[in-house]
């Protein structure tokens, strides 16, 4: 590759078609997060549902089914909430992260797309993210980000 300066340097790149992740509140305010085994890390951790784009396929629609998949919940209210590159230094990655609430129980998950699934109170979302029981970057950030969009101020950590 030609670098800015005129230089020659040689980069592996991992070429992906994109992703989404859906951050899943419940009225009561807890969050469903999905248990899968990562074989990179070698580790099971806990997640946002997420999932990668098919080809031709929408964004929003991938989250519908995603959440689907891997929950069997579906949600009356969707938003957006942005988009982001995972590891831009050598992936093209680019997730987009929404917000999905009004959540109803539609079928049983897909067997094997994750390992349990679990509903979490704010409070002990914070503690698992300073004691390293969350530790998946997209997730990590969802929670963040929930603190800022939900409520309007009333934030997911406070309550």
């Amino acid at each position: 590759m030609s670098r800015p300066d005129g230089s020659v340097s040689t980069r592996e790149v991992v070429l992906h078609p994109g992703a989404v992740a859906i951050l899943p509140v419940f009225d009561n305010r807890q969050i469903l997060l999905v248990r899968q085994y990562r074989h990179p890390v070698n580790a099971p951790l806990w997640e946002i549902p997420a999932g990668k784009l098919e080809q031709g396929e929408d964004a929003s629609a991938c989250a519908k089914r995603e959440l689907l998949e891997e929950t069997g919940y579906e949600a009356a209210v969707w938003e957006k909430l942005l988009s982001f590159y995972t590891s831009p230094g050598f992936c093209n990655e680019q997730i987009t992260l929404y917000l999905a609430r009004k959540l109803s129980k539609a079928t049983e998950p897909i067997p094997g797309e994750v390992s349990a699934q679990g509903l979490f109170h704010p409070r002990e979302l914070k503690r698992m993210m300073k004691t390293g029981g969350i530790r998946d970057g997209k997730t990590l950030l969802a929670l963040l980000l929930a603190d800022i969009h939900l409520d309007r101020g009333n934030t997911v950590g406070t309550q």
